[in-house]
């Protein structure tokens, strides 16, 4: 049952992750219409990949659905220390952000890690 309620979790945390970011995106200037773009549009394809490997049984295609994952959650890394480092963004909030990613991050490694338990 934990296996289940940890897919839910990184749900959950993703969500919040989504709609926290909304909050700061409005500080991006619309000259970087373009990295706010990805950055939103990255955090939501992140969570619509999660929705789709928690419905797919095969454990190979889910894995490669997982590790995008791994890798979108890098790029959305990246968005955000971009967004620091131009002063977009707070270093508090940066760093909250990034806590927040590493979290799922650990998350979805776990997940991949049980899946080859089943």
């Amino acid at each position: 049952m934990q296996y289940h309620s940890e897919r839910f979790l990184i749900v959950k945390n993703t969500k919040k992750f989504i709609l926290d970011l909304e909050r700061i995106l409005v500080n991006f200037p619309k000259k970087e219409y373009i990295n706010k773009d990805l950055l939103y549009k990255d955090s939501l394809k992140v969570l619509e990949l999660v929705y789709v490997a928690n419905h797919v049984d095969n454990l190979d295609k889910k894995k490669d659905i997982q590790i995008e994952i791994v890798a979108k959650i890098n790029m959305l890394d990246f968005y955000l220390e971009r967004a620091y480092k131009k002063r977009y963004i707070s270093e508090k909030e940066c760093l909250k952000k990034v806590g927040e990613l590493e979290e799922i991050n650990k998350m979805i490694y776990s997940w991949i890690k049980n899946e080859r338990k089943c």
